[in-house]
């Protein structure tokens, strides 16, 4: 699979309203993540430790903005965490569950402040607003 080469992005495609749209998605996701995480009645302190996590691929960008995208996309995409709560309940495995919806909730928050999805132009372009400086 071949990937196209990195180009500066001159402004996000998604705009309002569209952009309220899924930012308010974003508030919605964390609510009920932090909801269904309370339910679990697992420590808040394990929510506190964990919260971050997903920040770490933050560290593919040691590599490069494409691949630093592409690992950041990954993890920040509600797919995995959403595999991760169907094999907790397959496996019947609390504990993972309690992994997924702290990682939902980080990506909902993100999404709420207005952290996208990163184009492999550079960190700061997002599919819902450049980062930084306009």
């Amino acid at each position: 699979m071949t990937f196209p080469e990195p180009t500066a992005v001159s402004s996000p495609p998604v705009k309002p309203p569209v952009v309220w749209w899924l930012r308010l998605e974003g508030l919605a996701i964390a609510t009920l993540s932090a909801i269904f995480y309370a339910r679990t009645g697992a420590s808040w302190w394990l929510f506190a430790a964990l919260w971050l996590t997903p920040d770490l691929s933050f560290l593919g960008y040691l590599t490069g903005p494409r691949i630093g995208s592409y690992c950041y996309n990954t993890v920040h995409s509600y797919l995995l965490p959403g595999v991760l709560v169907i094999a907790a309940l397959s496996l019947r495995q609390p504990a993972l569950l309690r992994f997924a919806i702290i990682w939902f909730n980080h990506i909902g928050v993100d999404r709420l402040l207005g952290y996208g999805l990163k184009y492999p132009a550079g960190f700061g372009f997002t599919h819902l607003k450049k980062l930084g400086k306009q």
